[in-house]
């Protein structure tokens, strides 16, 4: 569970709410370091960190997208897979407004608006997936059957 000294995040409690079982791991942030760099402050495969992107369709409705730290998202299988023409990333002040987080701390737990979720169909074979906790510089270790079962994503192919 979460230790004393960590942050308390919308995301921490949403975790807590569900009685996840969970571990936090701040590390130091560094600016435009994304997921390569925390997981090399953590001693990880960048592929072990999952990544949360707000994207949007042509519609301006928005989404999110988790995906390996080493992989990109084909924004075109992704538009085809979920049945719009186009997806393209959110602004960051739109991110921020429909999070509450900000660009390189955005967790897909606690936002401010329930926004629909797709995952990389492998990163369920994660065990366990190291994802960002609602602020920069600390990621959550959670089960692929925890983040299942708060998450409910609907799972994708869509990686690069």
């Amino acid at each position: 569970m979460a230790k004393s000294k960590a942050p308390m995040t919308q995301a921490v409690r949403e975790l807590k709410s569900h009685n996840a079982e969970f571990e936090l791991h701040p590390y130091k942030y560094e600016d435009k370091g994304g997921a390569a760099g925390a997981a090399q402050a953590l001693g990880l495969d960048e592929y072990e960190v999952v990544k949360t992107l707000v994207m949007e369709d042509e519609n301006k409705q928005a989404l999110l997208v988790l995906m390996h730290g080493d992989k990109e998202v084909s924004t075109k299988a992704l538009a085809r897979a979920i049945g719009v023409k186009a997806i393209q990333p959110c602004d960051p002040k739109k991110a921020n407004a429909l999070t509450g987080y900000m660009v390189g701390g955005i967790s897909p737990f606690g936002t401010k608006k329930r926004l629909p979720v797709y995952a990389e169909a492998s990163i369920m074979d994660l065990e366990p997936i190291y994802i960002n906790a609602g602020k920069r510089g600390l990621l959550a270790s959670i089960s692929p059957k925890a983040l299942d079962e708060i998450l409910k994503p609907t799972l994708v192919h869509v990686a690069l």
